[in-house]
């Protein structure tokens, strides 16, 4: 049922003039889920307030509760409900949406106690977006679909939280940059596994997008043991923490991770890159890094003066920020173009080098072209851990029978080897260790060079074939003419 009504939603807003791709749908799907969303937690919350004898105050006001505005009720012939045949449509709906609604949630964030509530998320989502719905007619065939989904269940929040994802993951092909929302889920999956945070760890992902990275290491210290009700409440409150500079990508972010079970998301509306290093404390440190920071940007001169090694190579600035607020034995799984571990420039090689004498660059993933739909860029995984230098690489190079692409993408199994040997450090035809010691100690270059890689033999010459095979003629000549004189 919850893919239909996706379907059903996208086939309305491809219609309406205010939407013009799978990125106007995910944003527009976003804030009503968000606000049908609320509805459904705020009646949870009286049901509990209800059951331990308290009394709950709604966080909305009765105007601007989904039950009033969107989906007021009334009884059908059989004693069901259905929405009232009376409720707001058309130009009355957009202008109470885009005149009321939006401005008394926007001023959420003013009157929020703190960052971390979900008053506070209310406020910067709407504080950040706005209706592109322009037909309230449109609009009001949204709203009607939406209340038919429910969030009450642990069931349907997983359905509708792999439905989200497949919608993230379509937005890879929207154009607009959409691609930098989406990190294949089986290479988070596998990220997560190699480094394998504990409940009580504080995760970051500092250019945390659509919140992959978060969920899946939910999903993962969820499922890691039986919880316990301080384990849940450490999960919810005191484990995921990110940042985002993209409005859209925030927001998306935010409404993921719900939907994967966390109320209130710790993800800040920032530029990550604007926080000067040196300002960076012991209490703002982290104990697990995960993250795919965007490929290619370019920072100004201003952002790179928060920076020792200044450059404008975006990715090169987050990786800078992530071994500074990683603690002392912190780890951290990160994705950047392989680029990386080859370029000459002053800034590369410096921020290499400090790579290696601060951390243990323990692992480094090299994966194939087609990795990331749509990107274009081949990409590696560094692994390493804060507060010992580097004496080893172990390199793994993704070697697949196939070529990568939207409709064959990147699948567990393909990385089952690589989880496997990791474990050990093992050689194998995709795998081999590179002393540091060894590498040039001007460059740091650590390119990836399989040394157990058999070299294919070079195609030959035509000409070379047509010596050989007139020097197989006149061989074969000479052996007819002996057999005749033996005859």
């Amino acid at each position: 049922m919850f893919e239909q009504t996706f379907k059903n939603i996208d086939d309305i807003l491809h219609k309406d003039a205010g939407c013009s791709s799978e990125l106007d749908y995910v944003e527009q799907t976003s804030w009503v889920l968000f606000l049908k969303y609320l509805d459904d937690l705020e009646r949870d919350r009286v049901t509990t307030a209800e059951l331990t004898g308290k009394t709950y105050i709604p966080i909305i006001d009765e105007e601007y509760r989904w039950t009033t505005w969107a989906a007021p009720k009334i009884k059908n012939g059989n004693g069901s409900l259905k929405i009232d045949h009376n409720a707001l449509t058309g130009d009355d709906l957009t202008e109470f949406v885009n005149g009321k609604l939006f401005p008394y949630f926007k001023k959420f964030k003013l009157s929020a106690e703190n960052a971390d509530s979900i008053e506070y998320k209310i406020g910067e989502i709407f504080s950040e977006l706005k209706n592109r719905i322009q037909s309230g007619y449109n609009l009001r065939e949204v709203l009607n679909l939406i209340d038919e989904l429910s969030f009450r269940t642990h069931v349907e929040k997983h359905e509708m939280s792999h439905l989200y994802e497949s919608k993230i993951k379509n937005m890879g092909n929207a154009g607009r940059n959409g691609g930098e929302y989406y990190t294949p889920r089986p290479l988070i999956t596998t990220i997560v596994k190699i480094v394998a945070p504990k409940i009580g760890d504080k995760i970051y992902d500092g250019a945390v997008g659509s919140a992959g990275f978060l969920c899946e290491a939910f999903n993962y210290l969820k499922s890691s043991k039986s919880l316990s009700t301080k384990d849940a409440e450490i999960l919810q409150k005191r484990s995921f923490y990110g940042k985002e500079k993209k409005s859209l990508a925030y927001i998306i972010g935010i409404m993921n991770m719900i939907l994967h079970g966390i109320e209130a998301p710790n993800i800040i509306h920032t530029n990550t890159l604007a926080e000067n290093l040196a300002d960076i404390q012991e209490k703002d440190r982290f104990d697990v890094v995960l993250a795919n920071p965007p490929f290619g940007g370019k920072e100004r001169k201003e952002v790179q003066q928060n920076f020792p090694i200044k450059t404008g190579e975006t990715a090169s600035l987050f990786l800078q920020h992530f071994i500074k607020i990683l603690k002392a034995g912190g780890k951290a799984g990160m994705v950047i173009k392989n680029t990386f571990l080859s370029n000459t420039d002053n800034a590369t090689v410096a921020i290499r080098k400090s790579l290696l004498e601060s951390c243990n660059l323990h692992t480094v993933l090299d994966l194939p072209g087609g990795t990331f739909t749509g990107a274009g860029v081949k990409t590696v995984v560094l692994f390493f851990e804060k507060g010992k230098p580097t004496k080893n690489v172990w390199f793994y190079q993704l070697n697949l029978d196939r070529n990568l692409g939207k409709t064959n993408p990147l699948n567990e199994a393909d990385l089952a080897e690589f989880v496997e040997l990791q474990k050990t450090f093992a050689d194998s035809d995709n795998s081999w260790t590179l002393k540091v010691k060894d590498i040039d100690q001007t460059t740091f270059d650590l390119s990836v060079k399989n040394p157990n890689k058999k070299e294919e033999a070079a195609l030959r010459s035509p000409r070379t074939i047509l010596e050989e095979i007139e020097a197989l003629d006149k061989d074969s000549a000479e052996i007819l003419e002996s057999i005749r004189k033996m005859i």
